[in-house]
């Protein structure tokens, strides 16, 4: 349970089963089939990424008692595991849902396990590969129902890519000594000052109020929806702009907790318009 990431693959079940209800799905089978799918890549992603960061995991105080870096599992029965969990998922989606589905998902794994967790010792440009798969769920959903992705599904993707930067630099800057103790060069490390890290929480927190309309402007929600997503994208750009203007551990864990109510809260909102 612990190599799967768990709660990554829920957030991962819970965005692919709002990009497949918007989308128009409403076979309950359908949509568990679709569910178990994406959560078994997820499980396989987790556990992959953490046999290849095994060793820089034990650097960290934050991830030093996972399993591998802890010597609880064998790092080949994890891999097994992990490879094991991969196939049963893309071929599930392959068989029960659409073979754009299983495409998309293939893109999100390759993306994280070939990009991104090679290049976060490399350069800091290995969180927007990272926001890339980690924005994908909702497209295969929708892409489950109807076999393609269209632009209300980028719609999607373009709100959980931008959301991602400010919720992970705020995450690194954080933590920003553990990642340099175990070679990450996330932003706050290789910008130790925080300039970068102030400038790309700033953009990318006035890019998500902007992509946040985008659902109402391509058809998929009303104006009921527009309001309730500009008054929570002002919000969480007032708080963007103060963490990036102070870098203060206060408002940078501010913006960190506000970040984990922000999506559900927009997503919810789109739910309930649809």
């Amino acid at each position: 349970m612990e190599l799967t990431k768990p709660r990554i693959a829920v957030m991962v079940a819970v965005t692919a089963f709002i990009g497949y209800w918007l989308a128009g799905g409403r076979s309950a089978s359908g949509a568990a089939w679709m569910i178990l799918g994406v959560v078994l890549a997820s499980c396989s992603t987790g556990t992959l990424n953490q046999v290849m960061e095994r060793d820089r995991d034990a650097l960290m105080k934050r991830t030093s008692g996972r399993p591998l870096p802890a010597g609880k599992i064998d790092p080949t029965a994890a891999l097994a595991f992990g490879a094991a969990c991969g196939a049963a998922g893309l071929g599930i989606l392959a068989w029960k849902a659409t073979f754009a589905a299983c495409g998309y998902t293939a893109a999100t794994m390759v993306c994280y396990l070939a990009f991104y967790t090679p290049l976060k010792p490399r350069t800091p440009l290995s969180t927007w590969f990272g926001a890339v798969a980690g924005a994908l769920p909702p497209v295969v959903g929708w892409a489950a129902v109807t076999g393609a992705a269209e632009a209300p599904a980028w719609a999607l993707f373009a709100i959980q890519f931008l959301w991602q930067i400010p919720h992970f630099l705020a995450m690194f800057w954080l933590h920003k000594e553990d990642y340099a103790r175990a070679g990450f060069r996330v932003m706050p490390v290789v910008d130790p000052a925080g300039g970068g890290t102030a400038a790309q929480i700033a953009i990318h927190s006035f890019g998500l109020l902007l992509a946040s309309l985008m659902p109402m402007l391509c058809g998929l929600a009303g104006v009921g929806y527009g309001f309730g997503a500009l008054a929570l994208g002002s919000a969480f750009l007032a708080l963007g702009m103060r963490a990036s203007w102070t870098l203060e551990r206060t408002d940078t864990r501010r913006l960190f907790l506000a970040s984990l109510a922000y999506l559900p809260a927009v997503f919810g909102l789109l739910v309930l318009s649809a």
